[in-house]
């Protein structure tokens, strides 16, 4: 499910993961902190979750996959939670519907912590145990996993707060205003090259095996396409011109009535940010777009979306993920490290979700992991302002189905290298 170029062999490495796993679990507590009891119940939509679900589910990981399997006398916290806090893995038995998450108005919040605070002390007491049973990688899958649900429980709220005709902010402040970049091309010759997850550190099972590509000569934007470049997109009638766009996401234009970003204000003056309505920053990436979307406006300019090889060839030498906490939940982001580095918005790429060469899931309940979800789905790169400290890397491969568009994801543009040149 993982790669890892070692294991665990000694207490102080062990211990150093023990230090880790009580801060990730600390940091979805910090992300509720503001919210109320009532916040973390909604479900303002099918494909989002309450954040009170969030908190559950990576519980119940913990709880089924380590506490369940390390070998000690472990009882679960409650007989029924398997089945409201399951999300997907049929073999570990039935699941709750997701639809109806948000009608789980029992268990409360203060049990979904008490829930937390059980299974952590119990981690914690049986941490020996389960360094003897080798379970320690699937202890840093489990933080992994929710460090994933962290991203979700600040997108599914934005979307959620964003319902209220009050328009209520998430955070108080106001984020800081992006710079203006001049867009620039960087040119890659053709070769073989190889991608995928290698060396010391974690890695979902997906981002493996490492592997050859050819790669014809391409080029790659600096930087994401901006607020300003995409409302150009808007005023040349990019919405009203099927021309640009592919047929299903023409006819998912139609059916949800798009005519701009999603959070953006009729007049495109405007967007609704984790800090509320907040005036739209030209300068800062176009966020929230769908993968139809991205295409699109990649088709009008006149270039294309990189394919998810070319992405990773590409940044590889300049890969800067975000800088931490200071910059997390900021939409209108500063420079992410470096002035050409990833890390602002998810960016799409061309590239459709598949196994890479040679793939083999993991046995069991947890090869359900990512391998179930290689279908109708594009993948993603980079990682977004909503990302946890730590979190991102180069390999990393994010999808989502091409409709979707609450994460906090955007584009950057490519072009073959034969066709190099501005557009008319």
């Amino acid at each position: 499910m993982m790669h890892h170029a070692q294991e665990y062999p000694g207490a102080a490495v062990s211990g150093a993961l023990l230090t880790h796993f009580h801060d990730v679990r600390q940091r979805s507590l910090n992300l509720i902190r503001d919210l109320s009891a009532e916040d973390c119940q909604v479900q303002s939509m099918p494909d989002a979750s309450p954040a009170k679900w969030h908190l559950a589910h990576t519980t119940w990981f913990f709880e089924t996959f380590v506490l369940a399997a390390c070998g000690v006398d472990y009882e679960p916290f409650h007989p029924r939670y398997g089945f409201l806090f399951n999300s997907y893995y049929n073999s570990v038995g039935r699941m709750h519907p997701r639809p109806l998450r948000g009608l789980l108005t029992r268990p409360g919040l203060s049990e979904i912590l008490a829930y937390r605070a059980h299974v952590d002390a119990q981690v914690e007491r049986h941490f020996d145990a389960i360094r003897d049973r080798q379970l320690l990688p699937r202890v840093e899958l489990g933080l992994q996993h929710e460090q994933q649900h962290q991203e979700l429980i600040l997108t599914d709220i934005l979307h959620a707060l964003s319902c209220n005709p009050l328009a209520p902010a998430y955070r108080d402040g106001s984020p800081p205003a992006s710079q203006e970049r001049p867009l620039s091309w960087q040119r890659f010759e053709a070769g073989l090259r190889m991608i995928g997850a290698e060396g010391e550190g974690f890695s979902f099972d997906n981002e493996s095996p490492r592997h050859r590509v050819w790669l014809d000569a391409f080029e790659l934007a600096s930087r994401p396409v901006t607020n300003a470049e995409y409302a150009a997109f808007i005023r040349d009638g990019g919405y009203e011109q099927p021309l640009w766009w592919l047929s299903d996401g023409w006819a998912e234009r139609e059916a949800q009535g798009w005519r701009a970003p999603m959070y953006w204000s009729e007049d495109a003056r405007d967007v609704f940010t984790p800090y509320g309505m907040r005036p739209l920053d030209p300068h800062a990436p176009v966020c929230h777009l769908s993968y139809y979307e991205a295409d699109a406006y990649a088709r009008w300019y006149g270039a294309r979306l990189p394919t998810e090889a070319e992405w990773e060839v590409a940044m590889a030498d300049r890969w800067a993920p975000p800088p931490g906490e200071a910059q997390a939940l900021v939409p209108v982001l500063t420079d992410a490290g470096t002035a050409e580095g990833a890390g602002q918005v998810w960016e799409w790429t061309a590239s459709a979700y598949d196994a890479y060469p040679g793939f083999a899931p993991s046995a069991g309940a947890i090869g359900e992991y990512n391998g179930k979800f290689m279908c109708n789905q594009f993948v993603l790169r980079g990682g977004s302002c909503a990302s946890p400290p730590g979190h991102a890397r180069l390999s990393y491969r994010n999808f989502f189905a091409p409709a979707c568009r609450w994460q906090f994801s955007g584009l950057r543009l490519a072009r073959n290298a034969e066709r190099a040149g501005d557009p008319a």
